[in-house]
């Protein structure tokens, strides 16, 4: 049994810098798990379509079940082959990838993959605005430190106010207390 995926994505970019962007798409910062791209073939067709195949290298944990079953160094590499077949008349790219050496083992990752799938698409988003000389939108982790920042100045604040209160209930209370006295 094989899973397929796709996925369409429609990029509000010129052309040149979508074309452009899509090979300088690694390094970034969603995609820190590329270790490698190695371009295997590429050829320009009779109808002017540029055919390439590129040979990615990967990190990418297994789970930890399946980790127990395979030496250290299957668990922790993946290699990736990509198709790419662009066409300028018409301005389109499509891309196909396989894993080539877990393909056996996949059946397990596509929900992995899908959100392997949404990084890419950030790292994409980012190189491209960078090539268009805009701010690229923040990484997954600064915005996440500036959540847990928000929610640490808002938790500090409760406790302010907290506290506050229960000294002004204390002292209140021990004014009740030396008028009985």
């Amino acid at each position: 049994m094989v899973k397929y995926f796709l996925g369409h994505s429609v990029l509000r970019s010129s052309w040149d810098q979508v074309f452009a962007a899509f090979w300088q798409r690694y390094p970034n910062p969603y995609s820190k798990h590329v270790l490698t791209e190695d371009i295997v073939h590429r050829e320009v067709t009779p109808d002017q379509k540029l055919l390439s195949r590129r040979l990615l290298t990967k990190t990418n944990r297994m789970p930890r079940w399946a980790e127990r079953l395979f030496p250290a160094n299957v668990a922790h590499s993946v290699y990736i082959l990509e198709d790419s077949i662009v066409d300028p008349q018409n301005q389109t790219m499509t891309t196909f990838t396989w894993n080539i050496n877990h393909a056996r083992l996949m059946e397990f990752g596509l929900a992995r993959f899908k959100s392997n799938v949404t990084k890419s698409m950030k790292g994409f988003e980012y190189v491209l605005a960078k090539l268009q000389g805009e701010a690229p939108s923040k990484t997954l982790v600064e915005t996440a430190k500036e959540k847990a920042k928000e929610k640490a100045k808002e938790t500090a604040l409760a406790a302010t106010e907290k506290a506050k209160d229960l000294a002004s209930k204390a002292a209140t209370k021990k004014q009740q207390q030396q008028q009985f006295v």
